[in-house]
Parts: C-alpha cells; sequence; structure tokens
C-alpha cells in the first residue's frame, strides 16, 4: 500500500555518508521535529536524475529553506558511497545525500519500482514529499518515464 497524505512515515533503517564513512540513519531521526522535502528518483548518474531533478533541488534549496524547509533528502536505492559521489558530482552540499540501498525505506512506503528487464533491479518511482514531524502533508508521484510533479518548483509550490 502506498503511503498517503496524513500518514506516519514507518521508522525503517538507510544509509548515509558522514565524515567517518558509511553509518545507519533511521527515517526517524531523519523527520522527527524538521519540515523536510523528500525527493526520490529511481537511480543515481542517470539521465532525468542528473540532468534535471538533483540540479533544480541544488538551484532552489535556498529558497525551499526560506519557505521553512528544514532539510531536503535527496533518496535513491543505491548505497551510500554512490550517494555520496554523486552529491558531490552534483554540487549538491546543500542536500541530505541519503541511501536507501535495500530498498526499506522505498517498500515502507509503497513507493517501488520493478526495473528488472532493464537490467537496474528493484528502484524507487520518481517523487517527492513534504514531511512535518514525521508525517506526509503533500507527496507528488511521477508517472512511469515522467518528469513533472516532483520538481523543486512543484514543491515550492506547494510552500
Amino acid at each position: 500500500m502506498t503511503i498517503s497524505v496524513g500518514d506516519r512515515i514507518p521508522n525503517v533503517t538507510m544509509n548515509h555518508m558522514t565524515g567517518d564513512g558509511p553509518a545507519e540513519l533511521s527515517s526517524e531521526e531523519l523527520f522527527s521535529g524538521k519540515k523536510v522535502v523528500l525527493f526520490a528518483l529511481p537511480g543515481a548518474f542517470t539521465p532525468t536524475c542528473s540532468k534535471s531533478h538533483v540540479p533544480g533541488f541544488v538551484a532552489n534549496a535556498d529558497k525551499l529553506k526560506a519557505g521553512g524547509v528544514n532539510e531536503i533528502v535527496c533518496l535513491s536505492v543505491n548505497d551510500a558511497f554512490v550517494m555520496d559521489a554523486w552529491g558531490k558530482d552534483q554540487n549538491a552540499e546543500a542536500l541530505h545525500m541519503v541511501a536507501d540501498g535495500s530498498a526499506n525505506f522505498t517498500q515502507a512506503v509503497g513507493l517501488e519500482l520493478d526495473l528488472t528487464a532493464r537490467g537496474m533491479g528493484m528502484r524507487s518511482q520518481r517523487y517527492a514529499m513534504v514531511v512535518e514531524d514525521g508525517v506526509v502533508t503533500a507527496l507528488n508521484v511521477e508517472e512511469p518515464g515522467k518528469f513533472e510533479k516532483s520538481s523543486a518548483e512543484a514543491m515550492l509550490a506547494l510552500l
């Protein structure tokens, strides 16, 4: 079942890169007591994700934060090393690059995308959500192959 507006984010474990290397990060840690914009995408270094999705959030990070957002999270079903390298490649210092390598979060929110036939395995759908203190207040899920509703500009319009 797909998560909906008004639902609480399930508590699962993901990973992110720290100064000491990869570390676990719970969704409770990530969302509690904050207003977070999370955008998820099928994969690091993939065309639409690298040319449009991440750059839009990098360019609009200050505007999102001025709109009351405490943290901007980019999530993909990749490992922490890949997410860290991709963040550096994208000059994404203002974003929190979160690795959902085992798709724990993606499956828990019901937004997985099976790209096995394309050699990519189980991935995340492209979407963006606003989460306030662990509760989803907005959710924009893209149709497969589209990039219209989950952009930084679309999230700014919701704030």
